[in-house]
């Protein structure tokens, strides 16, 4: 009879413990990997923050400025509407119509700034009226001051000269007589005067365009019915 060879025992235990390790180290392993991330995921972490967090700032001050620039905006815009206001309230207040400028203009009213009406002529800081009608020396120096006005008042070589060249007839003047004087309608005596030399007979002085500029004054009755020439001071 023959013997069987049986195997060892501890060969046996051995091959199964052999079979057995492997498995577990492939555990512990997978373990190991849950228990320890990998460094990339907390480095691509670590520089993605930084980068978000820099577009946010670079949001948040554009925001900024374009807030600053519409509230100066806004201030220029205020400034300029302001200024217009102003300008216009002045202007405004400065003006006023021609029609009222200067015949029906009454003396406690305010006159127009360096402006006469149509038919007016503008010398210094006076407007004169040369009528297109004859009257008496006391009626034309009514309608005269009707206007605001009176009859010429010739202070001046240069209103001399600037009347005998306006005109081209013969007109009543500011000047008349009382008593032994000469004085204008207001209430000055007369100290320059342009008479044509000419005998003085009457009372009231009127001016005549087509004679020479210096000697052009002359005289006539009051009653008599001449042109004459308003004067209204602006």
């Amino acid at each position: 009879m023959e013997m069987q060879t049986i195997p060892p025992e501890g060969k046996e235990t051995g091959g199964e413990a052999l079979l057995e390790v492997k498995p577990q180290e492939e555990e512990e392993s997978a373990y190991d990997t849950l228990q320890s991330p990998s460094e990339d995921f907390y480095s691509d972490t670590l520089i993605s923050t930084p980068a978000k967090a820099t577009k946010g700032q670079q949001v948040g001050g554009n925001e900024r400025l374009y807030r600053y620039g519409c509230f100066a905006l806004t201030g220029v815009c205020f400034i300029l509407l302001l200024t217009v206001i102003l300008l216009s309230l002045k202007l405004g207040s400065q003006a006023c119509p021609v029609e009222h400028c200067p015949q029906q203009i009454s003396q406690n009213q305010h006159h127009c700034n360096q402006h006469c009406a149509k038919g007016w002529l503008p010398h210094g800081k006076s407007c004169y009226f040369l009528s297109t009608l004859r009257l008496s020396w006391a009626d034309s120096q009514k309608n005269c001051s009707s206007g605001g006005g009176s009859l010429a008042v010739i202070s001046s070589r240069g209103v001399q000269h600037f009347l005998t060249r306006s005109g081209n007839l013969t007109y009543w003047i500011g000047l008349r007589k009382n008593t032994t004087e000469w004085n204008w309608v207001n209430n000055t005596q007369l100290q320059q005067n342009y008479w044509s030399g000419s005998t003085i007979r009457s009372n009231c002085a009127y001016l005549s365009s087509e004679a020479p500029e210096e000697k052009n004054w002359e005289t006539a009755s009051c009653r008599a019915l001449n042109y004459f020439i308003c004067q209204l001071e602006l």
